[in-house]
């Protein structure tokens, strides 16, 4: 294991001003995105939907360090016949893929999921590496109980996904891949903020000593946690300030400062908000690790409605807009009045 090379991929992952572009949808997923502007999904359209965001410049070159593809985009060409991983490379961002296989209902826990993919997963990170990947992503999702039903999360749920990502990420290391770990406690739902504070710190202290325990080289990974926030129906929704001085203390108490990097999921949030939390937290704390976003659907809404399966130009204006916003917010210079530019 080179952990000079995982060291060196993980800050280029979060080098300032810069975060990484999750474009890693299932083709169900990119379906239900291309269902909202009426256009069919087909192996050409999603390669041109993504061929349109890898070559958006300056966001590419000046915003995006990295890309998290699916299994499909990272075999694909653009139309011109170079390799989409090229493309991503020539930018200066780093190739990474999705390697889970999914959320699946976990066995004698009702409403709880357990991720699925290590079977077979050493073979596939070579192939990965050699097609050109330097870095992989694995999800855990983790459900908070409705009405106040503290049973779920249950221990094993939280312990069952900590240990999978564990030894995902050693696999990872092994491969000379970086592993992101995600253990994503999910918004939907009736919680408060302090609850979602309560299973998140707890989701992040069974992961780290999943990873210690396991012998993860903590300086050749990056988290990509969810921010502690209200539920999606909870009745008092907490402020931006409250959403941003919560999640930086939560991961006070619970991630080691040997992580190079931070890179927060969207998890639903809307594009501005996303944004504005990442900006008040970079903003207002002294921290040990940078904090950037790994954002999905935040960066990708507005480009894909401006796009609309043929207008390359508005939909590159609005990825580069989505970019630099967030990019600033990685800075901690962010500020709302900019969101008019877009």
């Amino acid at each position: 294991m080179d952990i000079d090379a995982l060291y060196e991929t993980a800050l280029r992952m979060v080098a300032p001003g810069k975060g990484i572009l999750a474009a890693d949808e299932s083709t169900g997923t990119i379906k239900k995105r291309f269902d909202t502007i009426k256009l069919t999904s087909t192996e050409d359209s999603r390669r041109d939907w993504r061929e349109m965001l890898f070559r958006t410049e300056p966001a590419m070159s000046e915003r995006i360090s990295g890309v998290i593809l699916y299994d499909e985009t990272i075999r694909q060409k653009a139309k011109d016949g170079t390799p989409l991983v090229e493309l991503i490379a020539k930018s200066g961002a780093v190739p990474g893929i999705k390697v889970d296989a999914g959320a699946k209902p976990l066995a004698g826990a009702p409403g709880e999921m357990i991720t699925e993919g290590l079977d077979g997963l050493r073979a596939r990170l070579a192939e990965y590496y050699e097609i050109g990947a330097r870095f992989a992503k694995w999800r855990a999702v983790i459900n908070i109980g409705m009405k106040g039903d503290e049973s779920v999360p249950s221990q094993y749920c939280v312990n069952a996904n900590a240990h999978a990502l564990a030894r995902y990420a050693m696999l990872c290391q092994e491969a000379g891949i970086v592993p992101i770990v995600e253990p994503e406690v999910i918004m939907d739902g009736d919680h408060d903020i302090d609850r979602c504070y309560e299973v998140t710190e707890f989701a992040l202290k069974r992961l780290y000593a999943e990873l210690f325990e396991q012998g993860v080289v903590l300086e050749g990974t990056i988290l990509k946690p969810n921010m502690v926030i209200s539920g999606t129906e909870c009745a008092k929704q907490a402020s931006r300030e409250e959403v941003a001085e919560m999640t930086v203390q939560c991961l006070m108490n619970c991630v080691p400062a040997a992580v190079p990097g931070i890179a927060f999921l969207s998890g639903g949030q809307s594009d501005v908000d996303a944004t504005a939390h990442l900006h008040i937290m970079n903003a207002g704390f002294d921290l040990p690790w940078p904090l950037t976003f790994s954002y999905g659907r935040a960066l990708q809404a507005a480009p894909l409605e401006a796009w609309g399966g043929k207008n390359v130009e508005a939909g590159q204006k609005a990825f580069n807009h989505r970019a630099k916003m967030n990019g600033l917010a990685a800075l901690g210079e962010w500020d709302e009045a900019l969101e008019a530019e877009g």
